[in-house]
């Protein structure tokens, strides 16, 4: 029996529910899923294997035209998404026009490799506009085979599976069969920290913050783990931290229960803030969190 693997990266505008699609498809929680524009900011893999199969999915940040460096570095997590695909997954949602990057839309339509185009949050529309939409899609990406879908819901997602499995090149497989992500652990703890920050304060505080996880010790009934919680101005700690450490605790203890469950194991968590001015604009430091590839 011939062995099929390959990289499926899966693309499109800020919050049209990648990450939603690819932990659906995975069937784990691995990527950030949050109502918050911008919320994953590095490519994150997942893999999934069957007998004579092994798919390698990436979830890459939402296409924006950046502000920053950080935001830079954003865009070139997407980019390379299109140098190693063997199949490129282009999301959009239902009501949507066009992808906010020309030159991404260029790439998409001239692309040499499968496209598959979802159509997701079908749920929230009707048969009228769903049958507007495909036939709006596949008359501006006639390369593409549409999937109308519902990530959330479940709905249409097998398929959208099955087609990838048609499609997959023949090729040894990448990783060890029973990897199910290429990052370590503390990726994931900082993540997970990130995505209660996300979900409790509001307006720039969530976007100024990157966690880094300083030890992560682990016993044979439960993980130690030590986070500092990075921000760029005095300001942004005193909320971070609320009154008598209100704040802080919340956050911690979300996601120490989120922990317990990846992990399957008791956790301990020491949360601290720091103040890391201008991070976000710091080539130096924006390297040291794993975004500068260049």
């Amino acid at each position: 029996m011939e062995h099929k693997a390959g990289f499926v990266n899966i693309i499109g505008n800020p919050n049209v529910g990648k990450s939603t699609l690819m932990n659906a498809l995975v069937g784990e929680r691995l990527s950030i899923i949050t109502s918050k524009a911008q919320t994953t900011r590095h490519r994150i893999l997942g893999i999934v294997n069957g007998d004579d199969f092994q798919i390698l999915f990436s979830d890459t940040p939402g296409i924006i035209k950046p502000a920053y460096d950080l935001q830079e570095s954003m865009m070139d997590f997407v980019k390379s998404a299109f140098d190693d695909a063997d199949i490129l997954i282009y999301m959009v949602e239902i009501g949507e026009k066009d992808l906010k990057d020309e030159a991404f839309f260029n790439k998409i339509t001239n692309s040499k490799i499968p496209v598959l185009l979802l159509i997701n949050k079908i749920d929230k529309s009707n048969q009228e506009e769903l049958e507007e939409q495909i036939a709006l899609w596949e008359s501006k990406v006639p390369n593409a085979t549409v999937f109308p879908i519902s990530a959330l819901e479940n709905f249409n997602v097998q398929a959208v599976f099955e087609r990838i499995i048609e499609l997959l090149p023949v090729s040894p497989p990448y990783y060890p069969k029973d990897a199910l992500t290429d990052k370590p652990e503390r990726f994931f703890v900082n993540e997970i920290i990130r995505e209660k920050i996300l979900l409790n304060y509001e307006k720039e505080i969530p976007y100024s913050v990157e966690i880094e996880t300083e030890e992560f010790v682990e016993d044979d009934d439960i993980i130690r783990i030590k986070s500092v919680i990075m921000v760029e101005r005095d300001s942004q700690k005193g909320i971070i931290i609320g009154h008598k450490g209100s704040a802080l605790k919340r956050v911690g203890i979300a996601a120490r229960l989120d922990m317990e469950k990846f992990f399957d194991k008791k956790v301990h968590i020491e949360l601290f803030v720091k103040v890391n001015k201008d991070w976000r604009n710091n080539t130096f430091q924006l390297r040291r969190f794993g975004y500068n590839q260049k």
